[in-house]
């Protein structure tokens, strides 16, 4: 096995995936088969800089270079072989923020990231001139500010980017990016697979009477959907990658992406009605439209996948942080009665036991605001647990409840989706919330009233997903679609677990979410009282 490995990483039959993530550096190589041989890391941590949080130019070349270097390492110890040429290579980032350069290519203000949320006037100048939710992490929301605080560098922009952007530029020499990352910068109208015309013409008329000595459709990078050719690794590049000089130039480069993106590749939701939902800190409901939507609705993010069509991106600032709270006060409680249980039990034995509770909760409320909730409408808030005198309050309910309330948020998006007839076939769900077989999968499958599935995609997430793409760029069959090439060739053979919606649990997660949405101005006014 080893050898026919060594003999496709000597003849560069394999695709290498790099994805900037908020605080990791991941690099990972697959084969012809999409299988993982080998991956390397780097960690990071963002800054701030000038009250703005940002990641230096110097560390993500540093931050790159160290990621391969692990990789090659790995590889060599692995297989005993040093990679010097690969099928296709792709990057892929953190999505939205705002890196302005002149026309040298040099920067003109530190990189701001999509954490930053100094953008509030210009995101509410933007809806109205657009007609579109402009959420504030968006790269045009970073431009335009800079333009109504009359920054100086403002003058001297000759282009914008993202994060892989900037990166696959530095590789190739090529201003581009995968259609799904642009839409994160400015709105994509999916039926041309570019950006929407008639919103760069409301732009430019919104800033005319600046006189900016530029256009915004000449400072965006071109838009590509996946597999078009953006481009190939330059000797520069190689060497950028890899300073040793072991890596040759010439390789063909996929688009970049951005992580939304290369979520959905790694999840196999790219067609049109699925979907993909992860859950950790905070929780991202994703669904692939059949067609844009009609109305503006602020609480829905409208994105592209990496071959164009329309995403609705609902999205829960708090996920499972409070459950895990609860999870390590029973930790603490097993110490204190002298028989310690690990972490993994406690979550099972737990979750396990919450299956046997009221599908509606039994009366209790629970809620897991941490932090504020823009789509409940809740600008501050604490978690919180009560019920009624009536209530049926065990320990089953009560975990059940934690779990429902992860899922309460993103289910009044989907609510708001669905009375513009937006159907979902099948959603896939992932994150370390799921990896107690079958319990939050179905709750989860109660709250919406659709089928998910859990299983193992192949590797390292986005990454992985990001390796993907770059190889579709040189493997896929003439007129193949990314879905279908998905579908055939990548997650073929992939396991996953499906849990149906129960109708009856369903309708009990009805009653609790109206007992829910009545309560919110308790959780509203104790935010504000235990803030003081």
């Amino acid at each position: 096995m080893s050898e026919s490995v060594k003999e496709l990483i000597e003849s560069g039959n394999t695709s290498l995936g790099i994805e900037l993530g908020s605080t990791r550096i991941k690099a990972v190589l697959i084969g012809p088969d999409h299988e993982v041989l080998a991956s390397g890391g780097h960690s990071w941590e963002n800054q701030l800089v000038d009250g703005l949080w940002s990641y230096s130019l110097t560390a993500v070349v540093e931050g790159i270079q160290d990621a391969y270097a692990d990789l090659v390492a790995q590889v060599e110890k692995r297989y005993g072989a040093v990679p010097t040429t690969y099928g296709s290579l792709g990057v892929s980032a953190m999505m939205h923020g705002y890196l302005a350069l002149d026309e040298d290519g040099g920067q003109l203000a530190p990189f701001r990231t999509w954490r930053n949320t100094n953008t509030g006037r210009a995101a509410e100048e933007l809806i109205e001139a657009f007609g579109f939710n402009i959420p504030l992490r968006w790269s045009i929301a970073h431009l335009h500010q800079a333009v109504i605080d009359e920054e100086p560098h403002v003058g001297r922009i000759a282009s914008i980017n993202t994060l892989a952007g900037w990166v696959h530029q530095r590789l190739t020499g090529e201003r581009v990016l995968g259609v799904g990352d642009a839409s994160g910068m400015f709105p994509i109208d999916s039926t041309t697979g570019d950006y929407d015309a008639g919103m760069i013409a409301a732009y430019d008329a919104l800033v005319a009477e600046r006189r900016l000595p530029w256009k915004v459709k000449d400072v965006l990078p071109k838009v590509l959907p996946a597999g078009a050719p953006a481009g190939s690794l330059t000797a520069e590049g190689a060497l950028l990658l890899d300073p040793a000089g072991r890596l040759r130039p010439g390789v063909p480069m996929c688009p970049p992406e951005g992580d939304a993106g290369t979520g959905m590749v790694a999840t196999n939701s790219v067609a049109q009605r699925t979907g993909n939902i992860s859950c950790g800190t905070s929780v991202f409901l994703m669904i692939v439209l059949e067609k844009a939507l009609e109305r503006l609705h602020t609480e829905v993010d409208m994105v592209t996948t990496p071959d164009g069509s329309p995403v609705a991106m609902v999205h829960s600032n708090n996920g499972a942080s409070e459950i895990d709270a609860w999870v390590a006060m029973f930790v603490e409680f097993s110490k204190l009665v002298g028989h310690e249980i690990s972490v993994p039990e406690v979550y099972d034995l737990l979750y396990f036991n919450a299956l046997k509770g009221e599908a509606d909760g039994g009366g209790l409320l629970a809620y897991n605001t941490l932090s504020g909730e823009p789509i409940l409408e809740l600008d501050q808030a604490v978690p919180l647990f009560a019920h009624g005198p009536e209530a049926r309050f065990t320990l089953a309910n009560a975990i059940r409840v934690q779990l429902m309330s992860i899922f309460a948020t993103v289910r009044v998006g989907l609510d708001i989706l669905g009375a513009e007839g937006v159907a979902l076939d099948r959603l896939f769900a992932h994150g370390g919330l799921f990896k107690t077989p079958g319990v939050a999968q179905k709750v989860l499958a109660d709250a919406l009233g659709i089928s998910v599935s859990v299983g193992e995609t192949a590797g390292e997430g986005g990454a992985w997903g990001i390796a993907v793409l770059a190889r579709y760029l040189v493997a896929r069959a003439e007129g193949e679609t990314l879905p279908e090439y998905l579908d055939a060739k990548v997650f073929a053979d992939a396991g996953a677990s499906v849990i149906e919606s129960d109708a009856a649990d369903h309708e009990a997660y009805d009653r609790f979410l109206a007992r829910y949405r009545a309560a919110l101005p308790a959780v509203q006014a104790a935010g504000g009282a235990l803030s003081l």
